[in-house]
Parts: structure tokens; sequence; C-alpha cells
């Protein structure tokens, strides 16, 4: 373990502007959500009725959890369900940017060639993940101490969250030691992350039901602490579990590690025939090779989402005709013609701004090619750059429109059946998600912007995301001015179904998204590759 506390540093380092940004916003999206409850449900008799329904509604328990009390705490720790999923994702990809990233990148090998331990990345890497979760955790509960919540309930909370990051920063890490490339280990631990999910959401909508297999719940990492019920039964036991496989974990990526040399993987990459079959002959055959399975993942997590959006409508309604503040609230969200054309206008903001992330990862692909110098093999060829590149934005700016395609005809279908209106429905909640394709190609093509002129920059593409959420979580909890909210392209999107369509944003983004990404490409043309 030589040499940890020096990569510590290092990493603390490379990591000065990403880290923070995920740990202390993410802990303090609860906190707004305290003042938002009290405005909407200012009684104890208000709350009471929004959690009997909310806590049989096989929607919001899938996005949210299990829901077992109607207090102010109960309700906003309930209300948060999701964000454990994001931070084990921002947790496993930390540990992995610093493991085999780095590995593939041949920064391991170089520091490894001074006075450093065998196991020093890992641990540093690991380590100061845990630490950024740590810094979550005191962060959410002093937030939530300070707005008068119990300080049992707001560090039962915080230890919750930052539980669930400290197990996938683990599952990271052994997901590292399995393959020889990033962005594999990446796959593994983001399947991982959603198998665990899936699981949690399974048993939790089978105990508002039956029951027959709500036991599912406990085979997952993010079932065990939202079963804590923080502000309520105030169990701490089932942190026990996550801490036990947060150790198991980390030592089994220790051991693993040691069983292999280094800049491989456990599992061996197979050998591919001597010549490419002919669909791999060209730019785009190889990009679709190289993008499908992306593709495809992402295009199974919109018609998830979709399902479940939609799903929730019929009880969006319920609850807004019976709570007029309620219904206020989605009416801000976006929307002119009732609280169901808001809650979807909402939803598909939230729909676009997932596109917006997918985009960018995809876009980000021609960085990970130049960097592990695949993309200097293919232009040695006759392919020349600008058809290259083309070859990857083609699935940077078509894979959204599909995926939001298929994401708002499912979501289209569901509330149909919901509402008993598919053939009203369907076009309508069809044309919200897909209006949000220009914003999506602006951030698209302000990632090919930073590739082309700033290479070594374009990973703050994903900042530009987090705005964008940023914006989008909390933008109108906290009244904030026009001039901050319209940094975001889809503040400029109309809010669909139910407003106002206008062409001119649909035409303004996306001369913008193509100025941007022709600067972009001209500006690829002109430095070297791979950029030094």
């Amino acid at each position: 373990m030589t040499g940890t506390g020096r990569l510590i540093r290092l990493v603390l380092r490379r990591d000065r502007v990403l880290l923070p940004l995920w740990a202390v916003v993410l802990a303090l999206v609860p906190a707004l959500y305290v003042s938002s409850f009290e405005s909407l449900f200012p009684t104890a008799a208000d709350r009471l009725e929004y959690a009997r329904v909310s806590a049989g509604n096989a929607g919001f328990v899938a996005l949210y959890g299990p829901l077992h009390g109607a207090g102010l705490g109960e309700l906003v720790a309930w209300r948060g369900g999701f964000l454990p999923v994001m931070i084990g994702l921002f947790s496993l990809l930390t540990v992995i940017r610093h493991t085999r990233a780095d590995e593939e990148a041949g920064r391991t090998e170089l520091i490894g060639a001074g006075v450093v331990g065998r196991h020093a990345g890992l641990a540093a890497a690991l380590i100061v993940t845990w630490g950024a979760n740590v810094l979550l955790a005191l962060i959410l509960s002093t937030a939530m101490v300070a707005q008068g919540l119990p300080v049992t309930g707001s560090v039962l909370m915080a230890a919750g969250f930052a539980l669930v990051g400290c197990v996938f920063a683990g599952v990271g890490a052994v997901a590292a030691q399995v393959t020889s490339g990033a962005r594999s280990a990446r796959s593994i631990a983001a399947v991982a992350l959603g198998v665990a999910y899936v699981l949690r959401l399974s048993g939790d909508v089978s105990a508002i039901g039956g029951g027959a297999v709500s036991w599912l719940s406990w085979l997952s990492p993010i079932g065990w602490v939202q079963h804590m019920f923080p502000y309520g039964a105030d169990r701490w036991w089932p942190g026990v579990l996550a801490v036990a496989l947060t150790a198991l974990l980390a030592r089994a990526a220790v051991a693993l590690a040691a069983r292999r040399d280094v800049g491989a993987g456990l599992v061996a990459p197979r050998p591919g025939p001597a010549r490419a079959a002919a669909g791999l002959r060209g730019p785009v055959s190889l990009a679709w090779r190289l993008h499908r399975g992306l593709l495809a993942g992402w295009i199974a997590g919109f018609a998830a989402l979709g399902l479940v959006f939609g799903g929730v409508v019929r009880s969006v309604a319920d609850l807004s005709a019976e709570n007029p503040q309620l219904a206020r609230m989605f009416e801000r969200m976006g929307g002119a013609s009732g609280v169901t054309d808001s809650f979807l206008a909402g939803v598909s903001g939230v729909m676009g701004v997932v596109a917006a992330a997918y985009a960018v990862q995809a876009t980000l692909r021609l960085r990970d090619e130049e960097s592990s110098g695949h993309a200097e093999a293919v232009l040695a060829t006759a392919q020349g750059r600008l058809r290259w590149v083309g070859s990857h934005l083609l699935f940077s700016l078509a894979g959204p429109a599909l995926a939001l395609t298929i994401g708002g005809a499912v979501c289209g279908v569901a509330t149909g059946l919901a509402m008993h209106d598919v053939g009203g429905e369907f076009p309508a909640v069809l044309g919200g998600m897909t209006a949000q394709l220009p914003a999506v190609w602006v951030l698209a093509a302000l990632t090919v912007l930073l590739f082309g002129a700033v290479p070594k920059a374009a990973p703050a593409a994903w900042g530009a995301v987090a705005a964008c959420v940023l914006l989008l979580l909390v933008g109108a909890t906290l009244d904030l001015s026009q001039w901050v909210m319209d940094v975001s392209p889809f503040t400029h999107i109309p809010h669909l179904p139910g407003g106002e369509p206008s062409a001119t944003p649909f035409v303004v983004l996306t001369l913008i998204a193509a100025v941007l990404a022709a600067a972009g490409l001209a500006g690829f043309r002109r430095r070297d590759v791979p950029a030094t």
C-alpha cells in the first residue's frame, strides 16, 4: 500500500471539480424537497391523504420505493428514493475512472514504475470515493437538521444514501478487475446497478399487492437502505448488510487484482478473425459495432421509464383533483391545459435530459477511440477524418431520436390506457418527447466542439448535462431568475403536451447545434491525432 497517500492527493486533484459537484448537489436536493412539501401539504391531514394514495400506487413505489408513514421527514426521504441510484452510478464511475481507465491509458504502469504498492491505486480510488460519500452524508444530514427535522432520522437517511454509494464503489472496483477495457467495466457495473434497482422495484411493487415476490427487494442493497425507514421506524440494522457487502466487495477486488497482470483483465478478450467481415469494412458499420450495445441498453431504459411515467398519470390526476397546491406544482412544471398535460410536459423534460446524457456519452466515444489509439489506426487508412467522425455522430444524433421515440411511444400507450384515450394521448405524449431533440442536439454538438477544439476538456460536457439536471430539479423550487434558467437549452423547448407550439425555438436550437458541431469539426480537421 506504499504511496496510497500520494495517489489519493492525485485523485483529488484530478477530480477537484467533478467530485464536489455530485457529492454536494445530490446532498442538497433532498433539502429542497422539505420546503416543497411544506408548501404543498401544509397540514398533517394533507400529508396523510397524499401518503395514503402514494403508498398504494405501483408507479410511485416503482420510482421512489416503499412509503410507511405520513410525516414530513418520511415523505422527503421517500421522495428522494431515486437519488441512491444516481449516487451509486457516480460512485462506480469514479472508481473505474481511477482504476481500469488509468490502466487502459497506461498511467497505472507508469506510476507503478515508482515506489508504489501494487494495490495503492485501487485503495486510493476506493478511499476517495468512500470519502465523497461520507461528505455527502455530512452535508445532507446537516441540511435536514437545519430545517427542523429530527437528528436521528436525518443521520439515518444520509447514512443510507452514502452506503449505497460505498457498495457500488465496490461493485465498480470488482468490475474493473474483470475486463481489460474501461467501457466494458462500466457496462458490467451499470448492469449490476440496474439489476439492483429492478430487484428493489419488483419486490416493493409486489409488497403492495399479494406480496408473492416481496422478498426480492431484500436481494438489493438499494432495497436494504430504503427499508431503514428514516424518520419513522428508524431501523439501523439493514445498513449493517450494506457495510458488510462493501467490505466483501473491496476484499474481492483486491484478491482479483492480485490474480491478473497490470493492464489485463481476468476475462481475456477473444481474438478476432484475421479479416473483417464485409459488413465491417466501412466507418459506419464499425461505429454500429461499437455503439450497438450502448444503444440497445438506453432504448430499453427509455422504454421502462416511459412505462413507469405513463402508469403514474392517473394517480397524478386523482391526487391533483384533491389537492390544489399539488396541481399548481405540476402547472409550474409546464403545460397549460390541465394537470395531466403539465405532468407529462415535466416528464418530457426529464426524458430529454436523460437523452442528452446518452448523446454526450455516445459522442465521447470519439475521444475514447482517439485516446486508445484506435482512431489513429483507422485514419491511417483511406478513411477521411470527417467521415470517421460522422459515423459516430450518426449515433449521437439519431440514437437519442430513436430512444425518445420509443420511450414516448411506450409512455403514450401507457398514458392512453390509463386515461382511456389512447388515440388522443398517444400523439400528444409522443410529440412532447420528440420535441426535446433540438436541445439534446445542442449538448451533443457542444461535446463535438470540445472534442475538436479542446480534446482534453471533452469530459467537461458532463458538466453541461449536470447543469441542465440541476436547473430542471431545483430551478422552479428556488425561483431562479429567468436568465439563469435560460442557460439550459431545455428551458426554450415549448412545454408539450398542453403548451403553445412554436417553430422558432426548434429552428434556433437546431441552428445553434449545427454551428457548434461545425466549429468542432473544423477544429478536429486542424489538430493532431492523437491530441498531445
